[in-house]
């Protein structure tokens, strides 16, 4: 009989992983009625089953993953406290450093490279007990390159970019939590196609030390998990301060996770936009966020953003791709040739932006919030499409997004939940933005609404 009780653990383990948000999994964990091993050992079977056909992995090391489990459940049975997030296997995008393990930036011409420093994000993984299940696939330089990563609801479709992997490998169920990026629409739009939650929360809310840098006024840390408390559980980890990244901010703990399972005071009210682009969305897209308003009732309006804001998206490109030039300029120098066309292309836009250009756009973020402030004092999020629709078919494109670009330039945070289904039995990812720095209320409204419809 003693033979046969691991493989029944571990069968109960994976049947949980596929099943169970992070919150349930953090609470078995916690109390002894699942084992770190036996959950990464169900992450470890789900990869060798679904890898070689998803593509979701940069670096995994089963050993590597099986050696912290371990050293994780005897810490816990010598009964010394536990972190938050205690044994849960964390998958991080590969732009992320990791002391001693590869970190490529999806790019040729970083291959072999293993830093000898972790990330900030890392150190606060680490000293919150996470299991580091491995490095996730990204697109070229973070950027519009597509990685090997397919959709795992339909491997003909693109899974997004950049984050590619990190979302994957959550839909997949190879992993219940995963940290990205996002500089334009790089969680929010792969957490749409691959029907997962994605966070992306206020700009400089968590310290990008030790990320590779795309764009220094852009570029923000990002979350996917199944729902909208595992993605605060992971979230309230990382929030933090770091005198490194001047983007940050000193702040009391943020207290994410408890805020977003309280119950509102009062039912949320949402701000139905029709952002700029609109023309490009997908007609069962239009329809479903129609028949969303006419479900919410009283807790719905429609509102129209000032015509300034169609402006917003050659703002956000002009410094994208003028930062771009500056922080990539050594890969355009010294291997130009072993990029993607999307990443040249980019570099030569980025260098024949004018100087008076760029700094005339980073006045726009606060121009844009200006205009964003009447809105949220009626609601208490916008609701609008996370994605044009359901992850386009081929994979020689990160897909659109338009839908994206807005908000971050904004530094507004984010969420995209998967509640909605196309005709084609693909994922649609509704996304909700709130008030720069109301990240916590934005969560508890994010999960009022998943669970709404969930009903």
């Amino acid at each position: 009989m003693a033979g046969e009780a691991a493989p029944h653990r571990r069968s109960a383990a994976a049947a949980a992983g596929a099943t169970l948000g992070a919150v349930a999994l953090r609470d078995r964990l916690a109390s002894g009625a699942l084992s770190c091993l036996d959950l990464t050992e169900a992450c470890i079977a789900r990869i060798a089953a679904r890898e070689d056909e998803v593509g979701a992995w940069a670096w995994h090391d089963a050993e590597h993953a099986r050696a912290q489990a371990r050293q994780l459940d005897a810490y816990r049975a010598a009964g010394r406290p536990i972190g938050p997030l205690h044994g849960l296997p964390v998958g991080l995008k590969d732009v992320i450093d990791t002391a001693r393990i590869p970190t490529q930036n999806g790019c040729a011409l970083d291959a072999g490279r293993v830093p000898v420093r972790d990330a900030f994000v890392v150190e606060r993984l680490r000293q919150a007990g996470a299991v580091i299940l491995g490095k996730t696939e990204t697109t070229e330089l973070a950027f519009m390159h597509p990685a090997r990563t397919r959709n795992p609801h339909a491997l003909g479709h693109t899974p997004g970019g950049s984050s590619a992997g990190s979302a994957a490998a959550v839909a997949d169920g190879m992993v219940p939590l995963a940290v990205g990026t996002q500089t334009g629409g790089s969680v929010i739009r792969p957490a749409a196609f691959c029907g997962v939650t994605g966070f992306k929360p206020s700009f400089g809310a968590i310290p990008r030390r030790g990320v590779l840098m795309q764009s220094q006024s852009l570029d923000t840390i990002g979350v996917f998990a199944r729902d909208p408390e595992g993605a605060a559980l992971l979230a309230d980890v990382l929030f933090g301060h770091d005198p490194q990244d001047s983007a940050t901010s000193l702040a009391p703990p943020p207290r994410l996770l408890e805020i977003a399972r309280a119950a509102p005071p009062v039912a949320p009210v949402f701000a139905l936009v029709r952002p700029p682009g609109w023309a490009e969305a997908d007609p069962q897209m239009r329809e479903a966020l129609d028949e969303l308003g006419a479900a919410l009732g009283d807790q719905a309006f429609a509102v129209e953003l000032p015509e300034v804001f169609a402006q917003a998206a050659a703002a956000r490109r002009c410094i994208n791709l003028a930062e771009m030039a500056r922080n990539y300029h050594r890969y355009g120098r010294d291997g130009g040739a072993l990029l993607g066309a999307e990443t040249r292309e980019a570099l030569e836009e980025g260098n024949a932006i004018l100087a008076r250009d760029y700094l005339a756009a980073l006045d726009w973020p606060g121009v844009l919030n200006a205009g964003l402030g009447e809105i949220f004092r009626r609601c208490d999020a916008i609701l609008c499409p996370a994605a044009p629709g359901p992850a386009p078919e081929g994979l020689g494109s990160t897909g659109d997004p338009v839908f994206n670009g807005l908000w971050t330039l904004c530094g507004t945070p984010a969420v995209s939940l998967p509640i909605l289904t196309a005709a084609n039995g693909l994922p649609m990812g509704v996304q909700l933005v709130g008030p720069r720095g109301g990240d916590g209320r934005l969560l508890r409204t994010a999960r009022w609404l998943y669970e709404w419809v969930g009903d």
